[in-house]
């Protein structure tokens, strides 16, 4: 059995009649007979029930045409990614990412990317809440944690890189209140609330932090979750907002580290409790499943995986 008899099935299927047949692959209507004749008969099966109105499939040609689809489908996933190897890697990427990763880590990367594949064109989208990914015709999003858990047939991620919320202040606030020295300290000081991603983070999730050169093994526990209520004066759906407050000295900030690299490497905030933090926003790609990924976006997910594995946001131990 070839290809094109596989395309002739299918299409005979799909038109429901001969003729039909013949004027959509743009062969002589006794050819397209021949051939189903010819292919029942090397089969030894009736595919098509004829009358002179319709034809109509057997549950053996209703086999062989939901087959046929697949194979066709792979014969062509094929050819595209051939012909890819041979070709510059081109056409348009949308993506969606959350606002401050986006603007800060994200940007400069993607403008590095295009410019070293020219054919691509990349539209970034900023985002406070995930949007429906499909429905929007993104071909991924580059997010700080995975949504609710869904098929694998609907819904795939990778982990890019992990990453970690920390507890900060201002120096000028670690002056007048001083800096706490157990977990349960903090519910002595003016903690700054966030209200993100319809998530109210007044209960801190704090672990104690490995050393990033300490390897564990396949046996080892992982730290035990410490959840810390937290009160204060001041919160704020902004994320951005609330850090203004703990640079002005404010109150204490839990806040992902790669937002406030910039700051403690400056010295503008300074890290309390430096053994502990939160570690539930690793930067994740999130992409509606499809069999076939193009290159394009084949190529740009290796390049985030390779600019972001050794977390650049972290600070020297």
């Amino acid at each position: 059995m070839e290809r094109a008899d596989l395309a002739l099935v299918v299409a005979i299927q799909q038109h429901g009649s001969l003729v039909a047949t013949a004027e959509a692959l743009q062969m002589a209507p006794s050819a397209v007979t021949k051939r189903l004749a010819q292919l029942e008969a090397d089969l030894g099966l009736l595919l098509f029930q004829r009358t002179t109105r319709r034809v109509a499939a057997t549950l053996e040609g209703e086999l062989l045409c939901e087959r046929a689809r697949l194979m066709l489908a792979q014969f062509d996933a094929l050819e595209q990614s051939l012909q890819e190897r041979k070709s510059e890697a081109s056409g348009l990427i949308r993506l969606a990412a959350t606002f401050g990763f986006g603007r800060i880590w994200l940007g400069p990367v993607l403008a590095e990317f295009q410019a070293k594949h020219p054919a691509i064109q990349i539209q970034l989208q900023l985002y406070e809440q995930l949007p429906d990914l499909a429905a929007q015709g993104f071909d991924g999003a580059v997010w700080l944690w995975s949504p609710r858990p869904q098929r694998a047939s609907e819904w795939t991620a990778r982990k890019l890189a992990s990453n970690q919320r920390v507890v900060v202040a201002a120096p000028a606030y670690v002056r007048q209140h001083g800096k706490p020295g157990t977990l349960a300290e903090l519910a002595q000081h003016n903690c700054l609330i966030a209200r993100e991603n319809d998530r109210q983070f007044d209960t801190w999730h704090l672990q104690p932090v490995r050393s990033p050169r300490r390897k564990s093994g396949a046996a080892a526990e992982a730290p035990a979750d410490q959840r810390v209520r937290v009160q204060g004066s001041l919160s704020s759906n902004s994320g951005e907002l609330v850090r203004d407050w703990c640079l002005q000295g404010r109150g204490v900030m839990l806040r992902s580290l790669w937002d406030v690299q910039a700051q403690l490497s400056a010295g503008k905030l300074v890290r309390l409790l430096p053994q502990y933090a939160m570690l539930d926003a690793d930067i994740q790609w999130l992409a509606p499943f499809r069999p076939q990924t193009p290159r394009r976006v084949r190529l740009l997910i290796d390049c985030l995986a390779e600019k972001f594995r050794h977390e650049p946001w972290r600070l020297p131990a």
